[in-house]
């Protein structure tokens, strides 16, 4: 086919906005919707008016509202509202004005909280989630299923992905929204500013995650979207992991914050360990290409080139 016009759901965010560079660094450069031409997803109308108008033949779905433990605690309803609409919004109107290829991001927390790690495909299901983002996880679960369907039902060429917790340029690091990489970052430049002789961290430092760089999870998504279609979830990751304390002392070293990490046992770590088997991806010929802690320095780089 010609070359592809694309919509990149989210692309204003973290995730989206390198899926963009991703495309066009693999000379892809036919967008749809991008920056502020991008609809309002949590508007029926909107979305619809903009799909009948441009047509795009790709979509990558990145959108969606999202955050760490605390604004999974703060406002579940909102994170399920709005992961409900605009997965909706977006997957009905692609499949409304034929478009040819489909790829849905999901989230690792629609695994089990007890699932065998690493996290196989399969074990989707096999048990309850993480109470702390139960309704987000449920929104995200959702829209993964209306993927699934519209491919069963309509034949369609529409995937499902799973990343792993990303971070890097674009991040949120606000302390009501942000991620744990982020929200560390931003803590600790603080703290080091201000001479703070401690830092509290949630939890008890021991629960382990699987990071990688935004830019990663953007490169298996178009090598994804250009090479190609698969049946059910595929997760992407990098198979390895460090404990949150582990991280806050690698962020210590990146950020010059010399003070003693504190750890309050009286707020939740989350799932116990979270890592993906990614081993299906790898077989098809992906792996990452950026360092964890060369990761961890370009996005505190490009935070402090904000400030």
């Amino acid at each position: 086919m010609s070359t592809p016009k694309i919509f990149v759901a989210g692309g204003g965010k973290a995730l989206g906005s390198a899926i963009l560079r991703a495309f066009e660094a693999a000379g892809q450069g036919v967008f749809a919707g991008r920056g502020a031409q991008e609809p309002d997803l949590r508007d029926q109308a909107d979305v619809d008016a903009f799909f009948d108008a441009e047509k795009p033949d790709w979509v990558v779905y990145a959108a969606g509202k999202a955050g760490g433990i605390g604004l999974n605690r703060r406002a579940p309803a909102d994170l399920i509202l709005d992961n409900l609409l605009c997965a909706t919004h977006v997957l009905h109107a692609a499949q409304r004005t034929g478009a040819k290829k489909l790829l849905y991001l999901a989230s690792s927390c629609v695994y089990p909280k007890d699932a065998v790690q690493p996290i196989r495909e399969d074990s989707m299901y096999t048990g309850p989630l993480e109470p702390t983002n139960l309704a987000y996880a449920s929104a995200k679960l959702a829209g993964l299923e209306l993927c699934r369907a519209m491919r069963q039902q309509h034949g369609l060429d529409f995937n499902i992905a799973v990343p792993t917790n990303y971070f890097g340029p674009g991040d949120d690091f606000s302390p009501e929204n942000s991620h744990v990489v982020g929200a560390l970052m931003a803590r600790m430049r603080e703290a080091k500013a201000t001479g703070e002789a401690s830092l509290s961290i949630w939890g008890t430092g021991k629960a382990r995650r699987e990071f990688l760089y935004v830019d990663d999870v953007a490169d298996a998504a178009v090598f994804l979207m250009l090479e190609h279609s698969w049946e059910g979830p595929l997760n992407i990751g990098s198979g390895s992991a460090v404990s949150i304390a582990e991280l806050a002392e690698m962020l210590q070293g990146v950020t010059g914050f010399s003070g003693r990490l504190e750890y309050d046992v009286s707020k939740p770590d989350g799932m116990p360990v979270k890592v993906l088997d990614s081993s299906r991806l790898a077989g098809l010929g992906w792996s990452p290409k950026v360092d964890f802690a060369q990761g961890l320095r370009r996005t505190y780089d490009w935070y402090l080139s904000q400030k």
